[in-house]
């Protein structure tokens, strides 16, 4: 592929990071508004969690299943049905009139959702030079990152001049806008044809890349990942109160320290990634530095102070590793199956963030703050095993070759 101009480039990875920052905005879209949710349908803290794994799990088998969908009619097309369904879920959802309506709008939240990193990939793969791929999938992380910051300031602050239902009415709003930019550049978006079969073809070709063993470590990486950031983003501030003593509001600045350093990270992670052709080298550096500090804290043998620029360097060391991380997935992809590998590599992140809040909660319960902290590092060093297995993978053909 020939290097197009900046300007092509830039657009096309603006509006792709626009739309999957609007599917990370509505990850969070119940779980900002819990504290209204509770009392208006007198639910349990375990009704609740069950809403963010049904959409997870929605969302975790449903992405497996746009891949093919994506190969199949074109990812712009799948992208913009996606949008339009998160758009359905917040009316129908501002609608609710209890539990069943409330399980209805998460599952068809999560139906949207299943269609962002299929299709997003397979975009930034066919209509963003080379060149500039590692910057594309930064901004893509970034802008996800930038959607679950999003979410909690404009959906409670909304909830608190209004009500709940305003404030999920009113998100609804950012899918319709994105649809409209998308729409007026479908040109731009409008990614190559998938090939035609050969006549003779085997019609269980399209299911050849499930073979790859890479593909699976792939998915493992993710699912791995997911579950250390499913327990940083569920519990992390809570156990940091009960180790270090120190307030809410501290332990809360910590996570948000997190995802801000993460956002650091994926912009020089996308550097990093431009410039080195070992990907699983630059992963295995930095989540072996972040799980190193997540087991520090977790031995509360820092002082309390400490807890802030902790947990800001396990965000920079994981955000490093991002867009190394989609380089590598690339690379593991046959020709014309990059919507299916996607699609199928990234229902491991949604499996994860489904299991992680359940086994974080039950050791929070256990009354083992520490542990949640042990895991996460447990979990990110087991992710490294599959970065370097991914690797090795890779370079095994051409060192046969060779």
């Amino acid at each position: 592929m020939q290097t197009a101009p900046l300007r092509q480039d830039a657009r096309i990875i603006a509006l792709v990071g626009l739309a999957h920052g609007t599917s990370h905005f509505y990850h969070l879209i119940l779980a900002a508004l819990f504290p209204w949710l509770k009392p208006a349908f007198d639910l349990s803290y375990a009704e609740l969690g069950l809403l963010m794994t049904v959409f997870f799990v929605v969302s975790g088998v449903g992405q497996a299943l746009a891949g093919f969908v994506v190969d199949r009619v074109g990812a712009f097309r799948v992208l913009f049905g996606g949008v339009a369904l998160l758009g359905a879920a917040a009316v129908l959802l501002a609608g609710a009139n209890g539990y069943a309506m409330l399980m209805a709008g998460s599952m068809l939240a999560g139906v949207g959702n299943s269609v962002f990193h299929p299709a997003d990939y397979t975009l930034l793969n066919q209509r963003v030079s080379k060149a500039r791929l590692a910057h594309g999938f930064s901004v893509h992380g970034i802008s996800g990152n930038l959607g679950w910051a999003a979410a909690p300031i404009f959906l409670a602050g909304v909830a608190v001049l209004s009500s709940w239902r305003t404030a999920v009415l009113a998100s609804a709003a950012i899918p319709l806008c994105v649809l409209l930019l998308l729409y007026f550049n479908r040109a731009a978006l409008r990614a190559d044809p998938a090939p035609t079969k050969r006549e003779g073809s085997a019609q269980e070709g399209s299911f050849d890349f499930l073979r790859l063993p890479t593909v699976w470590m792939c998915f493992g990486f993710f699912f791995l990942s997911a579950v250390a950031l499913a327990g940083i983003q569920s519990f992390a501030s809570t156990s940091l109160v009960t180790l270090y003593g120190v307030s809410l509001a501290s332990a809360t600045t910590a996570y948000t320290a997190y995802m801000l350093a993460s956002a650091g990270g994926m912009i020089g992670g996308g550097f990093v990634a431009a410039r080195s052709s070992h990907h699983d080298r630059v992963i295995v550096v930095s989540f072996a530095l972040a799980a190193a500090m997540a087991v520090l804290l977790a031995m509360a043998v820092v002082p309390a102070w400490m807890v802030v620029p902790v947990m800001g360097a396990i965000g920079l060391a994981s955000g490093v590793a991002g867009p190394s991380r989609d380089l590598l997935i690339r690379a593991s992809a046959p020709p014309n199956a990059t919507g299916r590998v996607f699609g199928v590599v990234y229902s491991g992140l949604d499996s994860g963030l489904a299991v992680g809040p359940l086994m974080f909660g039950a050791l929070m319960d256990a009354h083992h703050p520490s542990w949640v902290f042990i895991c996460i590092g447990l979990f990110q060093a087991l992710a490294i095993a599959t970065a370097v297995g991914v690797g090795a993978g890779k370079r095994a053909p051409a060192l046969q070759q060779a």
